[in-house]
């Protein structure tokens, strides 16, 4: 079976990422600590990003073409948001600036073995005014993909990309279990996150958490992304459990490993491969992204996933620091 991405000669295929667009700021630290006190780092780095910018980031990487629906505020944050994604190679031109909220921020800490703890602030006034979204809104797309984290927006958007006939794509991560429902169940490509996962199944293994959720959605194709373990499917022709292996490589940083694989699964579908196809090439994307420190900064470009394809470097853990896949 074809496991990279069609002819690059071939047109652009362009995405729509609806959902967050935040002002991070990451520090690296040895250990996460336990106690209350004081962490000195050793890096800093500030950089916009989000669920939905670090997956539209990817696409831009992969060499296809991305545009964000987010919000920013008024605010200086908000401007230096927008800009860095729009010289990230990001059309922001859909995005909104809400005057009298405060724009997205996060501070991280990211540990020697590349595992994170966020602290992320979402003014709820960012998202109280949703545009009307029709199919004709969506002719230039040809698919699209949203977050949980602007849900009033991202269930307008995955309804007419239905309509409209083009793939519906869902980043089930970690939300109120009520949100991630009402989005699933009008999305047509559902990925979930493990922890997301077990929230909606009540199921500890992610092998058994696929056919309770393509049970609870079955209009959509279902995975479950679980970090070093993989990402385990619903496949419809074998009426099973279906299992793509992770890639290893030395951990430095998984902030955005999840998001760059959404990305690039969708720029993936969008191209003409297959299921598992497309989500080799996702794992392949968020594990070369774990190895760079950087948030989204680090989502590969093409050369060096079908470079990572070819060497098929997948499998377990070798050993601590070291990661096969987006995390779970």
């Amino acid at each position: 079976m074809n496991t990279t991405f069609p002819d690059p000669d071939r047109r652009q295929r362009h995405v729509l990422c609806v959902g967050a667009a935040v002002l991070d700021t990451l520090f690296r630290v040895r250990t996460i600590p336990q106690a209350p006190g004081k962490v000195l780092p050793h890096e800093m780095l500030q950089v916009a990003e989000g669920m939905a910018s670090s997956a539209a980031y990817a696409i831009v990487r992969l060499g296809g073409l991305a545009s964000l629906w987010g919000a920013v505020g008024g605010d200086q944050a908000g401007q230096q948001i927008l800009s860095e994604l729009e010289q990230a190679g990001i059309d922001v031109s859909g995005s909104a600036r809400v005057v009298g909220a405060r724009s997205a921020v996060s501070s991280i800490l990211i540990d020697d073995d590349g595992e994170r703890l966020i602290i992320p602030f979402y003014d709820p006034r960012l998202h109280e005014d949703v545009r009307t979204v029709t199919a004709g809104d969506l002719a230039a797309f040809d698919a699209v993909m949203v977050d949980v984290r602007w849900p009033a927006l991202a269930l307008k958007v995955l309804q007419a990309a239905r309509a409209a006939g083009k793939p519906a794509i869902l980043d089930g991560d970690v939300a109120p279990p009520d949100i991630i429902d009402m989005l699933a169940r009008h999305a047509d490509h559902i990925i979930f996150s493990e922890p997301a996962a077990c929230s909606l199944s009540q199921v500890d293994d992610p092998a058994g958490m696929v056919p309770f959720l393509k049970r609870q959605y079955p209009q959509a194709l279902v995975v479950v992304t679980a970090g070093e373990r993989g990402s385990y499917w619903w496949n419809d022709e074998t009426a099973g459990v279906a299992h793509v292996p992770a890639f290893r490589v030395r951990t430095v940083d998984t902030l955005a490993a999840g998001d760059i694989f959404h990305g690039a699964y969708a720029l993936a579908i969008t191209e003409g491969l297959a299921t598992d196809a497309a989500i080799r090439m996702a794992s392949a994307a968020a594990a070369l992204k774990c190895s760079t420190f950087g948030g989204r900064l680090g989502a590969p470009e093409r050369a060096a996933v079908m470079a990572l394809l070819g060497e098929g470097t997948h499998g377990p853990l070798a050993s601590a620091g070291t990661i096969a896949g987006p995390p779970g």
